[in-house]
């Protein structure tokens, strides 16, 4: 896979505009079965995360799929000043927990829109306003989040096809092996989809949730869209991608925005800052 080392260090200089992770994060990734798990919806990065401030009924997609089948969480949404939700399963492996918000809209001055999408990669962003010549008018866009956390529950366990099986989000990034299966050293394959297609060129960048000011990794999707990331085996991570794609005959908007991650975390590792 390409790492993007240009991309990386324009993502390293870029101001906080740009801080775009949006996550679940549980305050533990390795838990007992039935043992409580509050989790908080992160948006922001380094000295500018914060806790997502969109209402309940932003969320159409809250679920959990796990060995027994998927279920709906959503009446597990409860913000209050410590967490989100607080959810409990009731049976040992790897559950998937996902996400979906409605769609929000963005209008940004011109230098600012185009270093934003320069940054994430967004080349068809790029392209549509280099070939209407319009990267001097003001980017407008509706965007969306969609977002997994993989929670191990009991004990490790290897295969589990809920976590490499696609759950049908608009831009997903699946694992193509559990990584709580993985040994150490072991690198992470994952694929990108978007409109349940393979995802080409797309940036993916690997975060440390300890040491969050910046990616580790960085790295573009090739033909198949696919990707790979040597991690430890300890640790909490972020993995996340955004896509966009041009909208006709419609004034008010752009582009169509939708940013989608991956969390996931080892029990050696240290709980993430903030998290609890």
């Amino acid at each position: 896979m390409r790492l993007v080392a240009p991309l990386l260090v324009a993502l390293i200089c870029a101001p906080p505009a740009f801080a775009h992770d949006f996550w679940l994060q549980p305050t533990e990734f390795n838990v007992s079965v039935g043992e409580p798990v509050p989790m908080t919806i992160q948006v922001g990065h380094g000295p500018f995360r914060t806790r997502w401030s969109g209402a309940v009924d932003r969320v159409v997609l809250f679920s959990g799929t796990g060995p027994r089948g998927a279920v709906d969480l959503r009446p597990r949404l409860n913000p209050n000043p410590a967490r989100d939700a607080v959810l409990a399963f009731d049976s040992p492996g790897t559950e998937v927990v996902a996400f979906q918000s409605t769609p929000a809209a963005s209008n940004l001055p011109s230098i600012r829109f185009n270093d934003y999408i320069k940054v994430e990669g967004l080349a068809p962003a790029i392209r549509q306003r280099a070939d209407a010549r319009t990267t001097d008018a003001p980017g407008k866009e509706i965007y969306s989040r969609r977002c997994k956390v993989l929670i191990q529950v009991g004990a490790a366990t290897g295969g589990q096809s809920q976590v490499t099986k696609p759950l049908g989000l608009t831009l997903e990034i699946v694992p193509e092996r559990n990584p709580y299966a993985l040994r150490p050293g072991e690198a992470l394959p994952v694929r990108v989809l978007y409109e349940g297609r393979p995802l080409a060129g797309a940036l993916v960048k690997l975060t440390n949730l300890e040491f969050d000011v910046r990616p580790v990794a960085m790295h573009l999707t090739d033909a198949a869209g696919r990707a790979a990331f040597a991690l430890p085996h300890t640790g909490d991570w972020l993995i996340n991608v955004i896509w966009t794609k041009p909208i006709k005959g419609n004034p008010a908007v752009d582009f169509e925005t939708v940013f989608s991650s991956l969390t996931f975390g080892f029990q050696q590792g240290p709980t993430p800052r903030g998290a609890r």
